[in-house]
């Protein structure tokens, strides 16, 4: 019987797939944000976007993290569409 090198907390291929997805997500969130002009509107939606991702870092079920990022996805949609036509 062999045993496994990979520490007992490593990721399925899947899970990592999902994280990578998650935390490019959050990082095109974030730099989505440093585009909105109002100081006061980008710290609103920097301290949002941020308790959204925290609160949920620990969610594991499958079905629930996908709808979670397709949500995000869709967020993230939304605010490059308004910024795009607010600077249009």
């Amino acid at each position: 019987m062999t045993v496994s090198r990979l520490p007992s907390a490593a990721l399925s291929l899947k899970q990592f797939l999902h994280r990578q997805n998650v935390l490019g997500i959050y990082r095109n969130m974030l730099r989505t944000i440093r585009r909105v002009p109002d100081e006061a509107d980008r710290k609103f939606l920097r301290d949002w976007a941020r308790e959204e991702f925290h609160r949920n870092k620990n969610v594991t079920h499958e079905d629930a993290i996908r709808m979670m990022i397709t949500q995000a996805s869709n967020h993230l949609a939304e605010l490059q569409k308004s910024l795009a036509l607010a600077h249009s």
